[in-house]
């Protein structure tokens, strides 16, 4: 349903600012196979329907990244987005491979059974393919150290489609990864809950850090998503429906924030889309207050500002952190908050504080009516769930028990 949503929202910021340079249905298209490639990822009970949906998805964004055929970014973006998730792609092929061969199924029921039978340290095959299979998951997610290809991606690619993966494709990845780590190999939670700790810190602190540096908006949000993908390891690492519930919510709330902030980076960048530094930014409060609103409402979200439902967010997933004594986890997750706000906080003095740049004076920014529904749709969804989460947190409880195999 998440899924759906994202592509519902994008659909038309992809038919606004993709029309000068792209024409044609196959972005919407390729767009429609990388959502039912996600779809089949969070519905799968079986290790090949999950790498047929993986690909689905992967070779889908690939193209997308590339869309742009008149920008060599994005050619740049695409073909450095194909090759490293090739590789992520053959190691997870290979641990699924390497699974097989220790349990003599590809399903996760069967799997299930057999991991409740064997010890997982007295089996070098499983223990290979349960490590190939963390790293081939951990890149689909930008997850550190599989997160390379991210920043560059996200800055060469079309806006449109970035909003798409930090979305719905971060979304389709933490679904599999559920399903792997929290549904099919449970019994081994104590073997793989040190790895996914270690990853979620490193996840945590090089997104938070990094982000702060850049001078590329479409770079910061990248390292900024790096950072929420910490955040969603924080939950995953629990190991608990409570994590599970966290890690869901997050999902979907961040979901909204990304689109939306995407889309003001998106209107922001000019006809050419290319006019994404951090000065481009400066002075938007003066050329567009309702869109500087908007903006500071995401980025106030993202940053965990109470009244938002970044918010609550992070407090499931911390809570989620101190229920299973992860202590040290829930410490780093709130220094990275504080160090995220500061990130988001510079932005802010960009667009309140700071006058327009000499060549952004005088351009007016238009935004359709559709580019502005789903703008209002987004702040509603961040500013409504953020005063009154139980809604969609029920939600989210109802979604827990599809996660588990028939």
């Amino acid at each position: 349903m998440l899924i759906t949503i994202c592509v519902i929202l994008i659909s038309p910021i992809a038919e606004t600012f993709l029309k000068r340079n792209i024409t044609g249905p196959e972005p919407y298209v390729l767009m429609l196979l990388a959502a039912t490639g996600g779809i089949i990822m969070a519905g799968a009970n079986d290790f090949i329907i999950l790498f047929l949906g993986i690909e689905v998805l992967s070779i889908s964004s690939y193209i997308l990244a590339a869309m742009n055929s008149r920008r060599i970014q994005s050619q740049e973006a695409g073909l450095k987005y194909f090759v490293l998730g090739a590789f992520a792609s053959g190691f997870l092929l290979y641990g699924i491979a390497l699974l097989y061969g220790a349990t003599g199924s590809t399903s996760f029921s069967a799997i299930k059974n057999f991991t409740q039978e064997v010890e997982l340290t007295n089996d070098t095959l499983l223990l290979a393919a349960l490590a190939l299979i963390i790293v081939g998951l951990a890149f689909k997610v930008a997850a550190v150290p599989f997160h390379f290809w991210s920043p560059d991606v996200y800055q060469g690619s079309p806006t449109p489609f970035v909003a798409f993966m930090a979305s719905a494709v971060k979304a389709a990845g933490f679904a599999a990864i559920l399903r792997v780590l929290y549904v099919t190999l449970g019994e081994y939670q104590a073997d793989w809950q040190p790895v996914i700790y270690a990853i979620a810190i490193a996840t945590l602190l090089t997104g938070s850090l990094l982000a702060i540096v850049q001078t590329d908006l479409k770079r910061m949000l990248a390292y900024s998503s790096i950072s929420h993908a910490g955040y969603l390891l924080v939950g995953t690492q629990a190991a608990s429906d409570q994590g599970v519930k966290a890690v869901l919510f997050y999902l979907a709330t961040y979901a909204f924030m990304a689109i939306g902030s995407f889309t003001v980076v998106a209107i922001n960048s000019g006809d050419t889309g290319i006019q994404t530094d951090l000065n481009s930014i400066s002075g938007l409060a003066t050329r567009k207050p309702l869109l500087a609103i908007t903006f500071t409402i995401f980025l106030l979200g993202q940053a965990g500002i109470p009244l938002t439902s970044g918010f609550f967010a992070k407090f499931y997933v911390i809570e989620a952190a101190i229920e299973e004594r992860s202590y040290l986890l829930a410490i780093i997750a709130m220094i990275a908050a504080v160090i995220g706000a500061f990130l988001y906080l510079r932005i802010l003095v960009k667009v309140w504080l700071l006058e327009p740049e000499k060549d952004q004076k005088g351009i007016k920014l238009h935004i359709p009516i559709e580019i502005g529904l789903v703008l209002a749709i987004a702040v509603i969804a961040t500013m409504f769930f953020g005063i009154w989460p139980e809604p969609l947190v029920e939600m989210v409880q109802r979604a827990i028990p599809a996660l588990i195999p028939g």
